[in-house]
């Protein structure tokens, strides 16, 4: 198998946890940081040889929360083992809040070269409703000053949040292609299992949206996003020509990539080896020399081209049946023939030329389509 050209990064630490937040992450736990260094050293011990890759994604958590001393102590390490190709797509998460001249000066010395601000809203209510720590104003005082800075920007939006109207979210479209990102992310509320949110649901402190409003606001969504020029390439995500995420294309092309930190998964192109959720059982495994994996999914040949049909539906470019046969010995009518067939009568599919995507419906409905796949 071909070695990984693609790196994810965990960084578990956020200053305060979302009520619908179930990332793997600890919220006022900065006394862990110098020991997460430590493991982590550790487990990027697994590379024996400095690799080179394309994209290097720091996620979390929220990996601007380290500040810009830590965050240059994180890039010295990893520089240790990854060798950054020319041209090479660095992304970091950040809270509009930490974004600071000194922040980004030291993203810039450590090559950072796309930030992914995660903004939610713009509008105040949504904010609050969503249990978010920053304002519309520091979204917009954020977005300016990493633009003036020459990073590349991605914004996320969320809908269906508890209360949210279908105007408040046009409006939020509005105001986020305003700022100008290169990206877009839209992802609808989910209500996490274990969650505050999901617990305030089953006492009836709060309320999910209507499915058909649900449905409404991603629509509305489509449709302000590629008016304003932004390519919908993947179900959640939009981008200007030349600004999608490589970093997520490597995912969705079912490449080899490395991943290094609490909950982070790596993958071979078979099998996906994904570290366990709890930061501080990660830490202690890597200091006591043990194996930080929580769960190892090895498939069969037919599994993961199964897996690698679902994602490649995501996307907008749907497959082509012969490029598709080529990477993992299967077509897709070979794993899903009557399916297929239900889905493009039902309109939810089109097959032309070889290709197979979804139509916008079958987008809309993605999510309940993956079962006659896996």
């Amino acid at each position: 198998m071909s070695l990984p050209r693609s790196v994810y990064v965990h960084v578990p630490f956020c200053r305060h946890r979302c009520g619908y937040c179930d990332f793997t992450l600890v919220a006022g736990r900065d006394d862990l940081i110098d020991r997460y260094f430590e493991a982590l050293r550790l487990e990027l011990g697994r590379v024996e040889e400095p690799l080179e890759i394309d994209t290097l994604y720091l996620g979390g958590g929220t990996p601007s929360h380290l500040g810009p001393d830590r965050l240059q102590r994180l890039f010295a390490m990893l520089r240790e083992r990854l060798l950054l190709a020319a041209a090479a797509e660095v992304t970091l998460e950040a809270n509009p809040l930490d974004v600071t001249p000194q922040l980004l000066a030291a993203a810039t010395d450590c090559g950072v070269t796309r930030v992914s601000l995660g903004s939610q809203s713009l509008d105040a209510a949504t904010l609050r409703s969503l249990d978010r720590d920053h304002t519309p104003e520091d979204v917009r005082r954020a977005a300016a000053v990493l633009a003036g800075a020459g990073f590349a920007v991605s914004l996320d939006v969320m809908t269906a949040a508890p209360g949210q109207t279908l105007a408040a979210v046009e409006q939020d479209l509005d105001a986020a292609i305003a700022l100008g990102p290169e990206h877009v992310s839209v992802y609808c509320l989910t209500w996490e299992k274990g969650t505050a949110f999901e617990s305030q649901r089953q006492r009836g402190l709060l309320l999910p949206v209507d499915e058909s409003l649900e449905r409404a606001m991603f629509e509305a969504a489509i449709e302000r996003l590629t008016a304003a020029g932004y390519e919908h390439y993947e179900v959640s995500n939009f981008a200007r020509p030349g600004h999608r995420c490589r970093h997520n294309e490597a995912y969705w092309d079912v490449r080899p990539w490395e991943a290094f930190g609490p909950g982070a998964a790596r993958f071979d192109g078979r099998t996906r080896v994904t570290n366990h959720r709890s930061s501080t059982t990660w830490i202690k495994r890597l200091l006591a020399t043990e194996d930080p994996a929580g769960d190892v999914d090895a498939m069969s040949a037919e599994e993961a081209a199964r897996e690698r049909l679902v994602v490649g539906l995501r996307r907008r470019d749907g497959v082509l049946a012969a490029d598709f046969q080529a990477a993992c010995g299967f077509t897709p009518r070979q794993l899903a023939a009557e399916a297929i067939d239900r889905w493009i009568a039902a309109g939810l599919a089109t097959e032309h030329n070889g290709r197979l995507e979804l139509s916008r419906e079958g987008l809309l409905v993605s999510d309940s389509l993956w079962g006659d796949v896996l």
